[in-house]
């Protein structure tokens, strides 16, 4: 692994350790507050825990993305 994969994963590891520190966060010091409800009679933990899986999904194909290597594997050659 290269040492601009790595630091790329660090930084969305933090990315994603503050989103989750939050949410771990909210529930311990303010749980009535995970009770509100947004929108569509969802409360704010389940939103904010879909978010969370969303994030997961996103940051994933973000990381896949910058990593992917360009131009430096050869092409087969096609058997006869």
């Amino acid at each position: 692994m290269s040492q601009r994969n790595a630091t790329i994963g660090l930084w969305m590891f933090a990315i994603y350790l503050l989103l989750y520190g939050g949410f771990v966060l909210l529930n311990a010091l303010s749980p009535e507050t995970m009770e509100w409800l947004p929108f569509a009679g969802i409360n704010l933990a389940v939103a904010w825990g879909f978010g969370l899986i969303l994030a997961a999904i996103v940051l994933a194909f973000l990381y896949g993305f910058l990593c992917r290597e360009t131009g430096t594997t050869p092409r087969a050659e096609p058997r006869p």
